[in-house]
């Protein structure tokens, strides 16, 4: 059990310590102090107990099982956050990564990053708009479904706003850029669904302060038990099991560990799914919801238009009908 004491369990040491010195108490100082008792007991007894009664008085299975479980905690916690900020990951992904820009009378390529205000852009059919901007020349229809929901590409002529990581479908256009960099409509919805996931609920809030006054009141717990056994005549072995007892039970702490949890997959969820939650606090106010309202039909579409009927009103049937749609869209740039 000392590699798993001192191996895996130096983060807990590490953490106990900075706690320590900044004269606060956390769930580092309960594991490290815990098992540490636990641990050090058991050495201890290894060389002062009757080799055939040793076995009573051992408990580093206790260490290293809590040490363990704690740290599996950690992973999946570490786990969640992973697959949390795949849905950031996902919006990031949306960014163009280029922008061409027209510069001393010359079209050149140049990272997003690198767009000024102001700037004029070009964007040509299929490209990703780089960056928010206005059109000031040309016009085409434009993809939003990543950002409105809705299915059917957009009109836009000169005047009219586009904003960065929609697709151009059709014409080619200028535009002069507005918005940059962490300024984008999109660099805000990151923004948010990283805040969201940093944030904390009410009910975190109640678990950082009690695991405050927690740890203190443990720790004068288990010294009373101490000294109720050792005075009560039951010996020095027995109200050192009983101490630690106390000290090892009360290591794991569930809320320390879940609630965070709770909050980086639930919003992470919401993210891979469209749904940007706006924190901690709503996500817990969630379950009070019994009604959702959308604002308009385009919210809940698929991000593209499906036939739905067929209807023949001469010779033709619905197959032929479709046959003959098909042969004329496939070489049509228009959305239906």
């Amino acid at each position: 059990s000392a590699p798993v004491q001192f191996g895996i369990g130096y983060r807990y040491y590490r953490g106990a310590y900075h706690n320590l010195k900044n004269g606060t108490a956390n769930m580092d100082v309960l594991v490290a102090m815990g098992t540490s008792a636990a641990f050090f007991y058991s050495l201890y007894n290894v060389f002062t107990q009757p080799a055939e009664m040793i076995h009573n008085y051992l408990y580093f299975e206790a260490s290293a099982v809590i040490i363990t479980l704690i740290t599996f905690g950690k992973y999946l916690e570490a786990l969640a956050k992973g697959r949390t900020s795949e849905a950031i990951k996902k919006l990031m992904g949306l960014q163009a990564k280029t922008a061409r820009v027209i510069r001393e009378g010359r079209e050149i390529d140049v990272p997003i990053e690198e767009v000024g205000i102001g700037e004029l852009v070009v964007v040509r059919p299929g490209e990703k708009v780089p960056v928010d901007g206005k059109i000031v020349e040309g016009n085409s229809s434009l993809d939003e479904s990543m950002l409105t929901g809705e299915s059917l590409p957009v009109d836009k002529k000169a005047g009219d706003l586009v904003y960065g990581a929609t697709i151009n479908r059709f014409g080619v256009f200028k535009l002069e850029a507005t918005r940059v960099g962490k300024d984008t409509v999109l660099a805000q919805i990151i923004k948010m669904v990283e805040d969201a996931q940093g944030s904390k609920a009410p009910i975190q809030k109640i678990a950082d302060q009690v695991a405050g006054v927690f740890v203190p009141v443990v720790l004068v717990i288990a010294i009373i038990t101490f000294l109720g056994w050792f005075l009560g005549g039951a010996g020095v072995n027995k109200a050192l099991i009983s101490a630690v007892a106390v000290l090892v039970i009360a290591c794991p702490c569930a809320l320390g560990l879940a609630t965070p949890t709770a909050i980086m997959v639930g919003t992470g969820k919401g993210a891979e799914n469209g749904i940007l939650i706006k924190g901690g606090e709503h996500l817990e106010t969630a379950y009070k919801l019994n009604t959702v309202v959308l604002d308009k039909t385009g919210t809940i579409t698929k991000g593209r238009p499906e036939v739905t009927d067929i209807i023949s009103t001469g010779q033709l049937d619905e197959g032929k009908i479709l046959q003959l749609a098909a042969r004329a869209e496939k070489s049509s740039e228009h959305p239906l």
